[in-house]
C-alpha cells in the first residue's frame, strides 16, 4: 500500500523573501574569517599552519554536510531539515563569537559549516511550492543573494572586528541568521517528503569522504613545504588515493549512499559538476589574489591598502555577484543554460587575463574582480538551476548537493593552489611574493576557465519549458 502526499501549497513573495534573507545572512557568516585571518592570527597567537586550517575547516565541513542535508531534505521535507540545520549554525556562530582560543573557534567553525547545506534545502522548497518557470528565477535570486551576502560579510568583517571586536564579527551575522530562520519557520509552509524515510545515514561514506577532503587539503596546503620530505608527501598522496578509492567503493554499494554517484552518470548532473569545479578554481584565484595584491606595499608594485580600503575596492564585485544570480536565472529561462554558461566563461577569462596583463592601477583590479564575480555568479547559478530542473523532484536535494559540494571543493583547491604559487614565488628572505607570481596565478586560472569551454560545447541548450 502506497502513501500519496497532497500537493504543497503555493508560496508568495514573503516566503521567498525569507529564504533570500536566510541566504544573505548565512553568506555573510560564512565569509567573515577570510578577510580577518591576519587579525585572528595575531589575537589568538596562531601559526601560519593553524591559520590555514582555520580558513578551510568551514569549507570542508560544509562539503560533508551538504549531500547529507540534501538527502534528508528529500526524505523528510526541506523546511523541517533547514530549520534544524540552522539551529546548529546559530549555535556554531555563538561558539565562534565567544571563543577564547583557537580550539573553541575551530569547534564553532565546524558547527557553522552546516550552513552550506541550506542552499540545496532552499531549492527543494522552491521547487515544491512554485511552477517550473518561476522556480528557475527564484533559485537564481536565492543563489545570488547568498553570493551577495558572502561579499557583504567580506566587506564588513574588517571594520566590525577593528571597530568593535572579533567577537561581534561573528555575533552580528549569527543574530541575522537566527532572525531569518524564524521567518522561514513562520512563513514557509511544510513540503511533503519525496523519498522513503526508512534508510539510515551512510556513516562509512561520511567518514571516508571526511578523510578524502582533509587529506586533499593537507596535500595542497603542505605540498610545497614537503618537497624536501618526499616520503611524507608520498605517504599523504597514497592515503588520499586510499580514502578516495574506498569512498567510491562504499558509495557504489551502499543501499542509501551519502552521495549517490549514479547521479554523476546523468549528463546534466555530471557536466554541471565538472563545469562548476573548473569555474570555481578560476574564480578562487581572483578572490584570493586581488586582496593580496591590494595589500602589497605601495613602495613596490602594490597599493598598501588597509582592510577598510580593500573592502571598499571590493564593493563593485559584491554588487556584480549579487546581480548575477537573478540575471542568470532569467537568462536560463529565456536562452538556456548553455548560452549563459558560455557567456560567463568568456567573461571570466577576459577578467582574469586582464588582471594578469594590467594591475598597476586600482581600477584595473576593481574592474577585473567585478568581471570575475559577475561571471562566476552567472555560471554557478546556471549550473545549479540546470541541475535542479533536470532531475526528478525527489532528486533535487541530492543533485544540487553534488554541484554545491563541487563548488566548495573547487574553491578550496583553487585557493590552496594559488597560495602555493605565491609561496613558491616569494624570494628567500623576502616578505612579499614576486610580481610574476601574481601573473602566473591569474594566467593559470584563466587557462583552467577556458578549458571548461570543452565541456560547455557538449551541453544541451538547457531550455526546459
Amino acid at each position: 500500500m502506497t502513501t500519496t502526499h497532497a500537493p504543497a501549497r503555493p508560496i508568495g513573495k514573503a516566503a521567498v523573501g525569507a529564504l533570500g534573507a536566510l541566504a544573505v545572512a548565512t553568506g555573510a557568516l560564512e565569509s567573515v574569517v577570510t578577510p580577518t585571518l591576519p587579525l585572528l592570527q595575531r589575537e589568538l597567537d596562531m601559526s601560519p599552519a593553524e591559520g590555514a586550517l582555520l580558513s578551510i575547516v568551514l569549507l570542508v565541513t560544509g562539503a560533508l554536510i551538504t549531500p547529507i542535508a540534501g538527502t534528508l531534505g528529500d526524505r523528510y521535507g526541506g523546511k523541517r531539515v533547514v530549520v534544524r540545520l540552522m539551529a546548529v549554525v546559530c549555535a556554531g556562530g555563538l561558539v565562534s563569537a565567544l571563543a577564547p582560543n583557537l580550539s573553541v573557534l575551530l569547534l564553532g567553525q565546524v558547527l557553522q559549516g552546516a550552513m552550506v547545506g541550506a542552499l540545496p534545502l532552499s531549492f527543494i522548497l522552491v521547487r515544491a511550492h512554485l511552477p517550473a518557470g518561476e522556480s528557475k528565477v527564484a533559485i537564481g535570486v536565492v543563489s545570488g543573494l547568498f553570493v551577495g551576502g558572502a561579499m557583504a560579510g567580506t566587506l564588513a568583517a574588517g571594520p566590525v572586528a577593528e571597530g568593535l571586536s572579533r567577537h561581534w564579527m561573528f555575533a552580528l551575522p549569527t543574530f541575522a541568521v537566527t532572525g531569518a530562520t524564524v521567518l522561514v519557520h513562520r512563513l514557509m509552509p511544510h513540503d511533503p517528503p519525496r523519498r522513503p524515510q526508512g534508510a539510515g545515514i551512510d556513516w562509512p561514506g561520511l567518514v571516508l569522504l571526511s578523510g578524502t577532503l582533509v587529506t586533499l587539503m593537507l596535500v595542497l596546503g603542505l605540498g610545497a613545504d614537503l618537497v624536501t620530505q618526499p616520503l611524507v608527501l608520498l605517504g599523504l598522496v597514497v592515503l588520499l588515493a586510499a580514502f578516495g578509492t574506498g569512498w567510491v567503493a562504499v558509495e557504489r554499494r551502499a543501499a542509501s549512499p551519502m552521495v549517490d554517484l549514479r547521479m554523476l552518470t546523468r549528463p546534466a548532473v555530471g557536466k554541471s559538476c565538472v563545469l562548476t569545479f573548473l569555474i570555481c578554481v578560476g574564480t578562487s584565484a581572483a578572490t584570493y589574489l586581488v586582496p593580496q595584491l591590494f595589500a602589497v606595499p605601495a613602495d613596490t608594485y602594490g597599493f598598501g591598502a588597509s582592510a577598510t580600503a580593500i573592502g571598499f575596492f571590493l564593493l563593485p564585485g559584491a554588487l556584480a555577484a549579487s546581480a548575477a544570480g537573478p540575471i542568470s536565472g532569467i537568462g536560463v529561462r529565456r536562452l538556456g543554460s548553455r548560452a549563459v554558461v558560455t557567456a560567463g566563461v568568456l567573461l571570466m577569462a577576459v577578467g582574469l587575463l586582464g588582471l594578469a596583463a594590467a594591475h598597476t592601477e586600482i581600477w584595473h583590479l576593481v574592474l577585473g574582480k567585478a568581471l570575475v564575480a559577475l561571471a562566476n555568479g552567472l555560471c554557478v547559478t546556471a549550473m545549479v538551476t540546470r541541475t535542479a530542473t533536470s532531475v526528478d523532484l525527489g532528486d533535487t536535494g541530492i543533485a544540487t548537493g553534488l554541484v554545491l559540494v563541487t563548488r566548495v571543493i573547487g574553491f578550496a583547491v583553487g585557493v590552496q593552489v594559488t597560495g602555493a604559487i605565491l609561496t613558491a614565488g616569494t624570494p628567500s628572505g623576502a616578505k612579499i611574493p614576486a610580481e610574476s607570481a601574481f601573473v602566473a596565478g591569474f594566467v593559470l586560472a584563466a587557462a583552467v576557465t577556458v578549458l571548461s569551454l570543452l565541456v560547455v560545447r557538449t551541453m544541451s541548450k538547457g531550455v526546459k519549458e
